[in-house]
């Protein structure tokens, strides 16, 4: 049973984690690793072996506000509701082993558009695209009908996206090669801004090629990122993000953290967590950084290891609608869960174990979901 310090908190913990899940359906199926799937529904989590995606790294996934499927990619790839690759649905510019290969945003202002942003292996030509899918094509079932359309390159294989403050159109958000420029990409009624806001923030992201690799995620109101900059000498960076303007600002670095991959906020907010694997792998960890600690200094400090795994490798950090966090781990028929990633230290409760995949396998990648793809995402988990 969980142990509250009050009735009162358990309350909030509870009705929290109910109002989340409620209006959180469009994240409600997952699909990544080899072959594996998840279905979130009425409060629990079900492992399904219907997935035809295939990727090392990067997926993602959309469902309708009722929880029912519509589409899934690895960024190449598109598959429908029944699992079918669709009409004109192949040859995006993605890469299967590029860490965020894929994102699903809906186009604003309709329901039956939806646009998915790829980005390529550790900065390569291709760069940074979309491809537009319309679910009133074939009978219902969607339509890739446009493919790659080119935004920026070289770029790393970072991609999220943050709900704009009028609570209609999006910032999809990118980082371009050999810079410490974040670039924020408006996504409208209209479409997609062929000019992003660039914001030189932070540390510059290049050299080594594998210097790419790793996630860049939201918190769950959209005024912070946090990315995770991949290297045997790599960090954590979390920064503040306008939701008017699409400007990043006030970086803080999180240093010596080998390996570094995946990276996510807690519910509420107030704490990061962070997947490195040690140089080479053999050393994989779940760190857990206090974000109201004080400064940077102080932030750096509060670096506290809540997990360890069995695996040579473990990748990507994500909530899931049911209010738990789960963990990526390489080539393994399990998942990682962190029960209570609201709770500090060890007591936020990592079980490496946690979740069996029904004998599918997870590798290094969980499905990419922008902050804001729900309305209750910022009402819910904010941090106030």
């Amino acid at each position: 049973m969980i142990q509250y310090k009050s009735i009162a908190t358990a309350l909030v913990l509870t009705l929290g984690t109910f109002t989340a899940f409620a209006q959180g359906q469009k994240t409600a199926n997952w699909f990544f690793g080899k072959g594996a799937g998840l279905v979130f529904k009425d409060g629990s989590v079900t492992p399904v072996t219907n997935s035809r995606l295939q990727t090392e790294e990067g997926s993602a996934t959309i469902s309708d506000k009722d929880g029912n499927l519509l589409f899934y990619t690895n960024g190449i790839t598109v598959w429908n509701r029944h699992h079918r690759v669709m009409p004109n649905g192949n040859g995006l510019m993605g890469m299967k082993s590029s860490t965020q290969s894929a994102l699903i945003i809906p186009k604003p202002a309709t329901d039956s558009v939806f646009y998915i942003f790829t980005t390529d292996i550790q900065a390569q030509s291709n760069g940074l695209r979309y491809s537009v899918v319309n679910m009133t094509k074939d009978e219902g079932n969607g339509a890739v009908t446009a493919r790659n359309v080119f935004l920026i390159a070289p770029a790393t294989e970072k991609l999220t996206a943050i709900r704009h403050s009028n609570n209609r159109d999006w910032w999809v958000i990118a980082h371009r090669w050999n810079s410490n420029a974040y670039m924020a990409y408006l996504v409208s009624a209209e479409g997609v801004s062929a000019e992003p806001v660039f914001s030189n923030a932070g540390t510059v992201h290049g050299g080594a090629h594998r210097k790419a690799i790793g996630y860049l995620v939201p918190s769950p109101d959209g005024t912070r990122l946090a990315a995770a900059l991949w290297d045997s000498d790599s960090n954590f960076e979390v920064l503040r993000f306008d939701r008017s303007t699409g400007v990043v600002s006030e970086p803080i670095l999180l240093r010596g953290f080998e390996e570094a991959y995946g990276v996510c906020f807690s519910p509420d907010g107030k704490l990061l967590y962070g997947t490195a694997n040690g140089k080479g792998g053999g050393k994989a960890q779940i760190i857990q950084f206090d974000l109201q600690a004080g400064d940077e200094d102080a932030i750096a400090k509060s670096a506290v290891v809540v997990g360890t795994s069995g695996s040579p490798r473990i990748g990507a950090l994500q909530l899931g609608p049911d209010g738990r966090m789960y963990v990526a781990r390489q080539d393994n028929i399990h998942l990682g869960v962190i029960s209570k990633p609201n709770l500090k230290g060890t007591d936020s409760e990592y079980v490496d174990t946690g979740l069996h995949l029904a004998g599918r396998k997870s590798d290094l990648g969980l499905p990419n979901f922008p902050q804001g793809i729900t309305p209750a995402t910022g009402r819910t988990t904010s941090n106030r």
